[in-house]
C-alpha cells in the first residue's frame, strides 16, 4: 500500500554547489570525539575519567532522565579528555583511537529474525547501545522516550531543501542494513511505518522503492515537500496526546547495521555541499564518527571567510571548524561564503545575479534557469513584522500564517495548538524567514513556543 501527494506551495533554491554522486572514504589522523551536548535538554553522569581504556561500544556515559540510556564510544582507544562546556554540562569526550577493533558485542538478528523480534528487547538494546538518539519524537522533536508507544513512524528519504544528502546514494551497498533498520521499526510501533520518497524517484528500482514492510509513500513538488512536518500533516496529523517518531534514511542505515552486526556503528556518509566548497569536493564523505570538521573539510574549501552550516542552508547551524566533529546526528554541511558587506540598493539592485522570491529583482523575470551563488547576507536589517499574506504559499501545513505566528509572539499557547503546532517542527518555517522582508526568525519563534507548550504541559 502506498500514497502519492502532489504539493503545490513551497520554493526550490536555485543555488550553486550543489553535490555530485560520488562517495569518497576518509579515515582519521588523530583523535576522535564523542558529543552528548548535540542532545538538546539531555543531561549526561559522566561514567569515565581521563587515561580510562575503552572499547568500540564502550560506556562513556549515560543519560540521567533515562539511566538505560549509555554514550558509548566510536573506537578502541584511551580517554584522552573529558571537557565540559557551560553549567559543567558534559560537552566533549576525546578518545585516542588504540589502532585495535576490540569491540563490545551485542545481539545480532538477520533481517528475517527482526519482523518477529519483541518490542521491548529491540527497544533495550537501542537504549542501550545510544542508538536511541537517532529517534527524534513529535511533538517537540526530542529523542525519543522509549516508554512512549508512537502510533506511527516517519522515515524521511527525501531531500528537497539546499542541500540535504540524497537518500539514494547513501543505500547504494547498504540494501541490507535498510531492510533490516525498517523490519526492526515495524517492530516498535502498533501503526504503519511510513516510508517517503520523492516521486521522481519512484521508478528507481532500488532498495528505497522496493522496501518490504513498510508503506512507501511519494511526494511530488517544491521545498518543504520533502519535510517530515509535510509528511505527518498529509499522512496522520498529530493532536494533543498523540505520539510519532521520525527518522532519517541515514539514521535507519545505522539501525540496521547494529542490529545485523551486534556492533556500534563506527563510520558514517555525510554530505559536503555549497558554494564554498571546490567543485571536486562537492559529494559525499564516508567518515569516522567524532571525527574533527578540520579532517572532513581538509583541502575542500574556496578561498575567503567562509560558514559552515551543520544541516541544511534553511535549517542549519553555524559550525565552529576548529571546535566540532562529525556528531551521530549528523547528515551533511554547506559551506556558504561570508558576506558582510553593505550593497547599493541591497534588496532593489538591477542586477541578473542576484536571487529574488519576490520578482524585484531582473534575475527573477529571466526563464532561462539558473543557479546563483548565495553568501550569509540578509541584504536589509530586522524591522517590525507587517502582516502581508505573503507567507501563506511557503507553507504546506493547513496554517494560516499571519495570524499563526501572532499567536506565537504573543504566547497564546492554546491557540497555537488549535492552529497545529504539535505537528510541526522549525523548519517547517524556514522558507517563511527566507522570504521575509522584516528578516524575523519564524523557526525561533515556533522553537521558542514549543518550549512553552511543553513547559506547561499540554
Amino acid at each position: 500500500m502506498s500514497a502519492e501527494f502532489k504539493i503545490n506551495k513551497g520554493l526550490d533554491i536555485p543555488m550553486e554547489g550543489a553535490p555530485g554522486d560520488q562517495v569518497r572514504r576518509i579515515e582519521s589522523k588523530g583523535t576522535l570525539s564523542v558529543y552528548p551536548s548535540e542532545f538538546k535538554n539531555v543531561k549526561f553522569k559522566i561514567l569515565v575519567e581521563e587515561g580510562d581504556k575503552v572499547v568500540r561500544g564502550g560506556v562513556l556515559a549515560r543519560r540521567k532522565d533515562i539511566p538505560d540510556c549509555f554514550v558509548r564510544s566510536p573506537a578502541a582507544g584511551t580517554v584522552k579528555s573529558v571537557i565540559l562546556g557551560a553549567r559543567r554540562s558534559l560537552k566533549e569526550i576525546v578518545i585516542e583511537p588504540a589502532g585495535s577493533d576490540d569491540a563490545e558485542t551485542f545481539d545480532a538478528y538477520t533481517a528475517a529474525d527482526l519482523l518477529s523480534a519483541e518490542r521491548e528487547k529491540l527497544l533495550a538494546e537501542l537504549t542501550d547501545t545510544g542508538m536511541l538518539g537517532v529517534i527524534r519524537q513529535r511533538p517537540f522533536s526530542h529523542t525519543a522516550n522509549p516508554a512512549d508507544v508512537p502510533k506511527s513512524i516517519f522515515v524521511n528519504g527525501m531531500a528537497t531543501a539546499p542541500f540535504r544528502p540524497d537518500a539514494h546514494v547513501l543505500v547504494r551497498g547498504k540494501e541490507k542494513e535498510l531492510q533490516a533498520g525498517l523490519n526492526a521499526l515495524t517492530r516498535l510501533t502498533d501503526g504503519p511505518v511510513h516510508l517517503n520518497l520523492d516521486a521522481k524517484a519512484k521508478s528507481a528500482g532500488d532498495a528505497l522503492t522496493g522496501a518490504e514492510g513498510v508503506q512507501v509513500n511519494y511526494f511530488e513538488g517544491p521545498h518543504p515537500s520533502g519535510n517530515t512536518g509535510t509528511h505527518v500533516h498529509y499522512l496522520d496529523p498529530i493532536v494533543p496526546g498523540d505520539v510519532v517518531w521520525t527518522l532519517r534514511v541515514s539514521d535507519v542505515l545505522l539501525i540496521g547495521e547494529l542490529l545485523l552486526t551486534g556492533r556500534v556503528p563506527n563510520r558514517k556518509t555525510v554530505l559536503l555541499a555549497g558554494p564554498g566548497v571546490k567543485e571536486e569536493f562537492r559529494g559525499y564523505v564516508d567518515a569516522p564518527l567524532g571525527a574533527p570538521m578540520s579532517e572532513l573539510l581538509e583541502g575542500a574549501l574556496e578561498e575567503g571567510d567562509l560558514r559552515v552550516v551543520r544541516g541544511d542552508a534553511l535549517h542549519g547551524e553555524a559550525v565552529n571548524v576548529e571546535d566540532s566533529g562529525l556528531y551521530l546526528y549528523d547528515e551533511g554541511f554547506v559551506v556558504l561564503p561570508e558576506d558582510r558587506e553593505r550593497h547599493l540598493l541591497g534588496w532593489y539592485a538591477p542586477t541578473t545575479e542576484q536571487f529574488s522570491a519576490h520578482k524585484v529583482v531582473p534575475s527573477a523575470w529571466v526563464k532561462e534557469k539558473k543557479r546563483f551563488s548565495f553568501g550569509t547576507n540578509t541584504r536589509g536589517s530586522k524591522r517590525a513584522l507587517v502582516l502581508t499574506g505573503i507567507y501563506d504559499p511557503y507553507v504546506t501545513l493547513d496554517i494560516m500564517m499571519d495570524p499563526f505566528i501572532r499567536v506565537c509572539i504573543a504566547g497564546e499557547t492554546e491557540e497555537a495548538i488549535a492552529m497545529g503546532i504539535l505537528e510541526s517542527d522549525p523548519e517547517d518555517f524556514a522558507l517563511c524567514t527566507f522570504v521575509c522582508p522584516s528578516k524575523t526568525d519564524f523557526g525561533h519563534i515556533v522553537a521558542e513556543t514549543l518550549s512553552m507548550i511543553e513547559e506547561e504541559g499540554i
